[in-house]
């Protein structure tokens, strides 16, 4: 399992007091102000900053940053990625995953068939989608509903599902 997750990456500067602003990888953004501290992440260095305040403007995610004092200094992290350690994470409900501990998991149907690796999970509105990739790159979408997702085991990184009819193509 992952010891850290990206939660977000520095898009832009904001004002001209130091503040970031933050594209959230988190359907949870209240998250960001429950926070301390945060991992900054950019050019493979990594730095632990003190969150000083966070704010919400348009589906993004203000920081301000401690040390980080001007509009240069913003600048200077553009680009950066948002790291937590994972007991900074928010505690999931039973049943409930990270994507990160659920990607690269084998995918196998009820009935034993490989069918490839979780390669991606995104939002369609509706529910989550699973992005399972074969070896030959051949993408599968599954979606997350209990009718299809029968199990997830993030120990075997291993998860088992039933496909409806219609979901595959029948070759």
């Amino acid at each position: 399992m992952q010891e850290y997750f990206e939660i977000g990456q520095i898009v832009n500067t904001f004002g001209i007091k130091g503040e970031v602003k933050v594209k959230p990888y988190t359907d949870d953004i209240q998250q960001f102000k429950k926070l301390k501290t945060i991992l900054v992440e950019k050019n493979k260095v990594t730095t632990e900053m003190k969150i000083v305040e966070a704010k919400f403007h348009k589906e993004m995610v203000l920081l301000k940053l401690e040390g980080v004092d001007d509009m240069n200094e913003a600048e200077k992290l553009k680009g950066a990625s948002i790291k937590i350690h994972r007991k900074d994470a928010r505690k999931l409900d039973e049943d409930e995953y990270f994507i990160a501990d659920i990607l690269g998991s084998d995918v196998y149907t009820d009935t034993g068939s490989y069918l490839g690796k979780v390669d991606d999970i995104y939002n369609s509105g509706a529910q989550d989608i699973y992005v399972v990739k074969d070896e030959l790159g051949k993408q599968i979408l599954l979606p997350s509903i209990k009718e299809v997702i029968l199990d997830i085991d993030i120990e075997k990184q291993k998860v088992t599902v039933h496909l409806l009819k219609g979901l595959v193509d029948d070759e």
